[in-house]
């Protein structure tokens, strides 16, 4: 029996992590970005990407819901290539990337002229609401 054990724990630690698939079914996920830290957004951005990677761009339907600093993130795609590249690609993956308006009242931003792709249908009235609700709808909430 020790010997069938310790055969066992052998080829299971000899299989690649790949060979180990689960099937995560279909999710939702709501990712919560308020802080302006260009490191935390891009380790945000990568996050999103292996979450698509292990359940599959079939399988997800993401929001990324961003207010206070987290807006920070579409003003400085603007100008940096790497980031428009990043945010290019989560949007071909139908992730949704969506402003506070309260943010951008209060920090009085155009978002047309400041902001990389943000579209007037990206805008939602607040972003804590619009966090909240979410959740109602069976989204599960991350906070990368």
């Amino acid at each position: 029996m020790k010997k069938t054990i310790a055969l066992l724990m052998v080829l299971l630690m000899g299989v690649p992590a790949m060979a180990m698939a689960v099937d995560y079914g279909k999710q939702k996920a709501v990712y919560h970005i308020n802080g302006g830290d260009e490191r935390q957004n891009s380790i945000a951005l990568r996050n999103i990407q292996n979450h698509i990677n292990a359940v599959g761009a079939e399988n997800m339907q993401i929001n990324v819901v961003m207010h206070g600093g987290g807006v920070d993130l579409m003003m400085r795609a603007k100008e940096n290539e790497n980031l428009k590249a990043s945010i290019d690609n989560l949007k071909m993956q139908n992730v949704k990337f969506q402003v506070c308006n309260n943010t951008l009242v209060g920090r009085k931003i155009d978002h047309k002229t400041q902001m990389y792709n943000v579209d007037d249908s990206d805008i939602v009235p607040s972003g804590v609401a619009h966090l909240s609700h979410l959740q109602g709808q069976g989204f599960t909430y991350v906070k990368p």
